[in-house]
């Protein structure tokens, strides 16, 4: 891998504005198609062999038009007045003749109808027409929900305040990223004005991660097209894509400027560069996309998909550090140390690690106090985690000028929570006769069952052997009492009712995926949990050429991953400190959070461990002193690890301030986990067991070392090789 990255490195440096041109070029183009093939998300929850998904494959053949559930539009007269009243119910008949004339539309009821009084309040101040589809939430895009939306004119224009829920309020209540990725920038600029002490070397990472970043995003957006992506997909994919793409670039200019304040030549110090720091990114960025693409042995759609278009932004970062940045350093030459900065004391370009030299002798000097001290601090943070509760994404906490917001709030104050989150009980039937004798029964015993507020009537096909009705909880959807009631149907009330006939009936409707959903998961954790930690010890395994440290490694990030957990179930489903991230109650754990989280934070706290640990093993290799070798590994590592990791927890927080619940749950466990592994962790935990550990840390056992691959992260014999046959030729 060194030779190549050496080549790779000094070809940009000296095809510079090419390289440069190339990459402004493809993401251009890239750019171009994203933005003309618009956004098309997918909030599916395709779970293969489940009861949700066997109900809505059921509907899809034989009921498409109910297979989906409805979308409420919801509307809402002034306070004081009624939907009934001449005014408005005008508006509102024409809001529903307007909806049903929509291609995509299967069905809008009027609700100041007969036979749609079921959707219209008590007080008759609140109404939602059920908007039936004949696409599902894989297929509708922005432009046909906002549609629907736009459908509803007549009754804003007479005054009625409308919103809509579901699916369709999902495509259009996806919070922006602006803001949070301008703070987030922002911040980095101040860090790296500090780490490099120079205007110029700032700009570098912040560049080459932004262009990476388009690219990525652009990537996903053209994926939207064929695939079904989620809406989260590419807010999760700026978090990590920026993150780890201004890292890596820190990292590779970091070292460059090593090498000329120690005299090396341009040209020469941006190709090493991009083999030893490079190498050091290439590899830890590959932990990352096998951590992230690990996700898809899971078996779940959603989660794959999540860890690809995450795994995407990694890539991409990885490559334009490799690429872009040499050319980019090429181009700069010699001002890199231009428009300088005062830091202090110090010296604008001194790189000697002062402080973090005496913090390495200290912790080497009081191991078992380190080591104690840092895990008793973990192990109250992870306590939490024994709280640990998976759901779903709470509506009521988007922001409220979201329309599904709105929705949730209208249909939660005119008819009751359950409404927000209906059941679909589709059944089938042996033959027409079975049906009309069992069906009534089945409903009879669904609407009597503890938890129901309402059954609806059943609609069937036309061969009269597939039904399906609506079944509305008296709680949230993402309440305690919802899954209990999801459970109870399916485990005793529906085989009961079901008793004695051929018929089989399954519980559908988002609510009940959410639920399935949170159930898979938790089942698939712990073998996710095995599988990531397996692959990462093979490869560190491979790396450093040593059993303890790969598994010291996978313990430690471990420790840090529970931490994390703890932190975010305290503050979101416990509520501790919600109000300061801009929630006003607690909320659920949404399911896959967890499992994204895990894969994402094992394979980030890899990158710290591998540039950490591989200055170590240098240092013991060059003298054999393992004391000597943590210490000055992590003097040499603390300044740099420490400003990447600080630039990471400020992108990571800025997205706190995103109005996703999903987003906010993302940004504070990723934010968290970092500062936890950079300081706690990877400045006092590893350095005090490495020393504790001694020279077992480093051991090997013969059989293994004969059969390992020998891998060189950051090229130390390749470039001791070619030195050593340059001196000669210069003899």
């Amino acid at each position: 891998m060194t030779g190549p990255l050496y080549a790779i490195g000094r070809f940009c440096s000296r095809h510079h504005y090419p390289v440069i041109g190339v990459w402004l070029l493809l993401a251009i183009a890239l750019v171009v198609a994203g933005q003309a093939g618009g956004s098309k998300t997918s909030e599916n929850l395709t779970l293969p062999g489940t009861d949700s998904t066997i109900a809505t494959e059921l509907l899809e053949d034989n009921l498409p038009e109910q297979a989906y559930g409805s979308n409420p539009l919801v509307m809402e007269a002034p306070k004081g007045a009624k939907l009934s009243e001449s005014k408005y119910s005008a508006a509102v008949a024409e809001t529903a003749k307007r909806l049903e004339a929509l291609g995509e539309v299967n069905s809008a009821l009027n609700p100041l109808t007969p036979a749609g009084a079921n959707f219209l309040s008590k007080d008759q101040r609140i109404a939602y027409i059920p908007v039936v589809l004949g696409i599902g939430p894989g297929e509708i895009d922005e432009e046909k929900a906002q549609q629907i939306l736009d459908a509803a004119e007549p009754a804003r224009a007479a005054g009625i305040h409308t919103s809509v829920g579901s699916y369709v309020g999902q495509q259009l209540s996806k919070p922006s990223t602006e803001v949070s990725e301008a703070i987030g920038l922002a911040a980095a600029v101040i860090i790296l004005l500090f780490a490099f002490g120079t205007a110029t070397a700032m700009m570098l990472p912040i560049v080459s991660a932004v262009i990476g970043l388009a690219c990525a995003l652009s990537i996903i957006r053209l994926l939207e097209q064929v695939t079904q992506i989620p809406g989260v997909a590419s807010t999760l994919a700026t978090m990590i894509g920026l993150g780890v793409g201004i890292d890596y670039a820190l990292f590779i200019v970091t070292r460059h400027k090593l090498q000329l304040a120690e005299g090396m030549e341009l040209r020469e110090s941006i190709a090493r560069a991009t083999a030893t720091a490079g190498g050091a990114v290439v590899f830890a960025g590959f932990t990352v996309v096998i951590a992230l693409c690990s996700l898809a042995f899971a078996g779940i759609p959603l989660v794959s998909t999540l860890g690809f278009t995450a795994a995407i932004a990694v890539v991409v970062a990885v490559c334009a550090a490799a690429t872009l940045l040499p050319a980019m350093l090429g181009a700069l030459g010699p001002r890199i140390n231009s428009l300088s900065i005062k830091r202090g004391k110090g010296k604008p370009a001194d790189s000697k690690p002062h402080g973090w030299l005496r913090w390495a002798d200290a912790v080497a000097d009081r191991p078992w106090r380190s080591a104690i001290a840092s895990l008793a601090v973990l192990v109250v943070l992870a306590l939490p985690i024994f709280q640990l509760q998976l759901g779903q994404n709470d509506i009521s906490a988007l922001p409220k000028d979201t329309t599904s917001r709105q929705a949730y709030e209208g249909l939660n104050s005119g008819f009751g929570p359950g409404f927000n989150g209906p059941l679909l009980i589709a059944s089938e039937f042996d033959s027409p006769e079975e049906a009309k004798q069992v069906l009534p029964g089945l409903q009879k015993s669904i609407s009597g069952t503890k938890d129901v507020d309402v059954a609806g009537e059943p609609t069937l096909d036309e061969e009269g052997t597939v039904a399906v009705f609506t079944v509305i909880s008296k709680s949230e959807p993402w309440a305690d009492e919802t899954v209990e009631l999801v459970e109870d149907l399916r485990d005793t009330v529906i085989p009961g009712a079901l008793e004695g006939s051929k018929a089989s009936a399954y519980v559908g409707g988002q609510t009940a995926g959410y639920i399935d959903l949170a159930d898979q998961i938790a089942d698939k954790l712990p073998l996710m949990i095995a599988i990531v930690v397996a692959l990462s010890f093979l490869v560190l395994l491979v790396a450093f050429r040593s059993l303890l440290v790969p598994i010291k490694a996978a313990a430690m990030n471990l420790i840090s991953v529970a931490a994390a957990y703890g932190v975010v179930t305290a503050v979101f489903q416990l509520g501790w400190g919600s109000s300061l991230i801009g929630l006003d109650h607690s909320i659920p754990i949404v399911s896959f959070v967890p499992l994204l989280m895990f894969a994402i934070l094992f394979g980030l706290s890899m990158d710290y461990e591998v540039f950490l640990l591989t200055q170590m093993r240098e240092h013991y290799k060059q003298h054999g002193d393992e004391r000597r070798a943590v210490v000055e590994g992590l003097a040499n590592t603390g300044r740099v690890i420490t400003s990447a990791a600080a630039i990471m927890v400020c992108v990571f927080t800025s997205f706190v301030l995103n109005g996703d619940p999903v987003v906010k749950e993302f940004g504070v466990g990723l934010a968290v986990a970092i500062a936890i592994d950079s300081t706690l962790v990877r400045c006092l935990l590893v350095p005090a067991v490495m020393v504790l550990l001694g020279k077992r840390a480093w051991w090997l056992p013969g059989w293994l070392d004969r059969i390992l691959p020998h891998v060189s992260i950051e090229g130390e014999e390749y470039f001791a090789k070619r030195d050593a046959q340059a001196a000669k030729r210069s003899d």
